[in-house]
């Protein structure tokens, strides 16, 4: 027995199997789709660290002062 999943992208039914070559996505296009969304940061993944300085460069700790 099969099991079926959505597709992420458009919520098409996919069949879990191996023969199913994009899953869990129902096409290429789909998964490239999601791919971009990452590749562009659409999708991120929260962190609780504080950000780097305001430049978006990670400071030097030899230049921290205690």
């Amino acid at each position: 027995m099969s099991r079926t999943v959505k597709c992420p992208t458009c919520g098409k039914p996919v069949e879990w199997t191996p023969e199913s070559r994009y899953r869990p996505f129902c096409s290429e296009r789909c998964k490239l789709i999601d791919l971009g969304a990452w590749a562009s940061e659409t999708y991120r993944v929260p962190c609780d660290s504080p950000d780097p300085g305001e430049d978006g460069e990670t400071p030097d700790p030899a230049s921290r002062r205690n």
